[in-house]
Parts: C-alpha cells; sequence; structure tokens
C-alpha cells in the first residue's frame, strides 16, 4: 500500500540478471496491425493514431503499440492483486462463479479485462465499449464490445451490477467527467457498484536514490502542466474520488499501491511486477506524452524529435536501475 516503503534488494544488480538484462526491456520493435475500414482509422499524428470525436481528440493513442502496454498495465495490476480470491475487481459483488450480473467496461481497449471477467462468470453478461473495436478475433459468448461514445446519452436498457473503467488519464475535461460519473450513477442498480483504476504520472523514490534533476523526476510535473493547459486532468488518480463522492455515490473506497519501475524490491512478487512494469513504460512512454509535448509542451509545443530524446533520456535511467523508483496507483 502507498504508506509503506517498498523493502529493496540490496543484492541485485542489473546487469548480473540476465532475466532482467537491458536489451530484453526494448520494445522499439513491435508487430503492429491496422483496421482495414477507414471508419476506424482514426487520426494519424506523429505516427500513432489518435481517437477523434466532436472535433476532440485524445491524448493517448489507440494502436497496437498502446494496446500492448495496457497489456502490460493488466499484468502488472493482477501480479500486484494475485492473492485475491478475485485479483480482477475490489467491489464485494460475484462472490459465486455462477452469478448473473451485467457488467460494463468503459474503455475497454484490447478488452483483457472485459474477456477475463466473462471466463470468470459465465453466467454474467459483460459489454465493453470504446470508440475503436478491441483487436480481438474470439471472444467469451458472455462479453459483447460495442463501439460508442460513453460522452453520448446511454440507450442500454439494463441496469448493471458493476460498471468498471482503466487508464482514462487525460480522456475528458472537467464538465465531460462530471457527464460520465452522472450517466454511470443513473445506470447502477441499487446496491451497484463503480471501480475506477488509474496510473499517477509522478516518480518517487523513498530512499532519496530519485535525483530532482532526473528525467523520470520531471515526468510528472510535465504531464501534469501540459495536461492543464490542454483542459485535460493527468492527475485524475489523486480527484476521483471526491469527484465520485461528490456525485452522490456512498460506502466510497479508495486503494492506493505502489509500481515499482524496476526489479529492484526485495519481495519477489512486488520485483516481478517492477520487471513488468519496466516493459510497461518502456512500450507506453511516446503514447503518454508525445500528444501533450507536441502541443502543449513549453516554452513552445515540443517537435516530435525532441520528444524522442527526452523519452530516450527516460528509457536510459530506467534501463541503469540506479533509482528505487514508484509511481501511484
Amino acid at each position: 500500500m502507498a504508506d509503506e516503503p517498498i523493502a529493496v534488494d540490496g543484492d541485485y544488480h542489473y546487469e548480473s540478471d540476465s532475466a532482467y538484462s537491458p536489451d530484453e526491456f526494448d520494445w522499439q520493435s513491435t508487430d503492429t496491425t491496422s483496421i482495414g475500414s477507414s471508419i476506424y482509422q482514426g487520426l494519424i499524428s506523429n505516427g500513432r493514431r489518435y481517437q477523434s470525436l466532436r472535433n476532440k481528440e485524445y491524448i493517448i493513442p489507440s494502436d497496437e503499440l498502446q494496446f500492448e502496454t495496457y497489456e502490460a498495465g493488466h499484468l502488472v495490476d493482477m501480479i500486484l492483486n494475485y492473492h485475491k480470491e478475485n485479483p480482477l475487481f475490489s467491489s464485494p459483488i460475484g462472490k459465486n462463479p455462477d452469478d448473473s450480473m451485467n457488467i460494463l467496461d468503459i474503455g475497454t481497449g484490447k478488452g483483457t479485462w472485459a474477456m477475463d471477467v466473462a471466463d470468470r462468470y459465465p453466467n454474467s453478461t459483460v459489454r465493453g465499449v470504446d470508440l475503436y473495436p478491441p483487436p480481438v478475433v474470439w471472444t467469451p459468448p458472455n462479453c459483447v464490445f460495442e463501439v460508442d461514445d460513453i460522452l453520448e446519452e446511454w440507450t442500454w436498457r439494463e441496469e448493471f451490477d458493476l460498471i468498471h473503467m482503466a487508464n482514462m488519464i487525460g480522456s475528458f475535461d472537467s464538465s465531460e467527467w462530471t457527464n460520465l460519473y452522472q450517466q454511470c450513477y443513473n445506470k447502477l442498480k441499487p446496491g451497484g457498484w463503480l471501480e475506477q483504476f488509474e496510473i499517477g504520472p509522478f516518480v518517487e523514490s523513498d530512499d532519496g536514490s530519485l535525483p530532482p534533476d532526473s528525467a523520470l523526476a520531471s515526468w510528472g510535473r510535465i504531464i501534469k502542466e501540459c495536461g492543464e493547459r490542454a483542459g485535460r486532468c493527468c492527475e485524475i488518480v489523486s480527484t476521483m474520488s471526491s469527484s465520485i463522492r461528490e456525485m452522490g455515490f456512498v460506502d466510497v473506497h479508495e486503494r492506493v499501491y505502489k509500481w515499482p519501475i524496476g526489479p529492484w524490491p526485495k519481495d519477489e512478487r512486488i520485483k516481478e511486477a517492477g520487471f513488468i512494469n519496466v516493459r510497461h513504460w518502456m512500450s507506453g512512454m511516446e503514447g503518454w506524452c508525445m500528444w501533450l509535448l507536441t502541443n502543449y509542451g513549453t516554452p513552445k509545443p515540443w517537435t516530435k524529435e525532441e520528444v524522442y530524446v527526452f523519452c530516450a533520456e527516460v528509457r536510459n535511467e530506467i534501463r541503469q536501475g540506479r533509482y528505487h523508483c514508484y509511481h501511484k496507483a
């Protein structure tokens, strides 16, 4: 949990462990696939595909490389929660795999979470919704993927036992978040649950090993300030709890985890999560910052080449393994 320091493995060295070779962290060459229909092409900017709707662009790409990033993040979350009876969500429902529930996954991305939940609860219906269809060729029969704009008026007739959303950082402005939370509130069954998972941008260290002038230390500040100029909150991990309460939700719980960046923790489970989180960062960092920096960087918008240099600095610091750093989720 966030108030407990992570014990450092003082005997661990990157260079002596082939399983954690820096070469393994390089996801620069990733196979990509594309959806043939022009309906789903989206906006191509700096070599990445972004969702674009209502004359508004989303700040995080929607392409195969970003789907790989979501997969890595999902795996980190599963590793840190594997000890739970149900690592997929924390809401106190679904105690029995035979339970019949209606579940909605907002911003489903590649659809992994929705398919995992559908597998776990075969008598339930799981809907995954996004602006683009997940790049999957098979789904459980009780899992339905829909292409829709979640900010428009919801037309589903049924009410939901659980509404889940994850990795929505920077997707909406404040009024759009209010609209979304209101629709969630209106469409939940009595006793239903809303569950939201987000990752914070600020990189921290408990033992002072992260220099304040490092690229990693500057990451959160840069992302936060660019998000503010863009009118998109990129620190939603620290505001969503109060926003949900303000909408009228009761019995609100918040769990904050530390996600280590690198296999420096002593605990083997947290070490493994840190290793996977390196892959999460290596594949994701360019997509997390490219749109923000090339549109809202200071003192003037950055060029894509400047973004590449910044990301290279962050990658190099991660590869060196000198910093016992983490971010919150």
